[in-house]
């Protein structure tokens, strides 16, 4: 079944397509198919230009995070290094805390930093002072007053000519 009549015009010749209810709608088919298309393709290049600033952001991204790396690599190295020069300092402070104080025992000294050696260094000098004013307190007591006689033998448990034996060679006597 045919939906297009065709006649032919008299005056130039040609032949003229009528259009039918049913080649209208296949044409109003065909536009809004064309429309639909021309929507899609809108779409489609909008999609891709999204796709390339996608993608160029995604490079600057991969940039940034290279320069981040570089920067921690470099800060990681001069952390070390800076790890490594207080380590050094350390070691020095506590041969001159060593040094700088000979009252207090060297292996008393200690510490892994500045604080810890100057609190064990406190330390030791609490414990020489205590040790000091103990050693003092002895001496003290041991002390002879000026003018004492000197002691000598014990004449205790001795008869009376042992005693006068033991006085003899004190001073000096046979």
């Amino acid at each position: 079944m045919e939906d297009n009549q065709t006649q032919e015009d008299p005056q130039n010749g040609t032949q003229q397509t009528q259009a039918t209810p049913e080649t209208q709608g296949t044409q109003q088919t065909q536009e809004t198919l064309k429309a639909q298309l021309d929507e899609e393709q809108k779409a489609k290049s909008a999609l891709e230009q999204a796709m390339a600033a996608k993608d160029a952001r995604l490079a600057e991204l991969a940039a940034a995070l290279s320069e981040a790396k570089q920067g921690s690599e470099a800060s990681t190295a001069e952390l070390a290094a800076v790890k490594e020069a207080r380590d050094e300092a350390v070691t020095k402070y506590l041969g001159m805390a060593k040094a700088s104080n000979p009252q207090v025992p060297g292996d008393m000294i200690s510490g892994e930093t500045i604080a810890e050696i100057d609190a064990s260094v406190e330390k030791g000098k609490g414990l020489v002072s205590a040790v000091k004013k103990t050693l003092e307190s002895e001496t003290a007591a041991a002390k002879v007053p000026a003018g004492a006689p000197t002691r000598g033998e014990t004449t205790e448990g001795m008869d009376n000519k042992a005693m006068i034996a033991a006085g003899l060679r004190q001073k000096g006597g046979s």
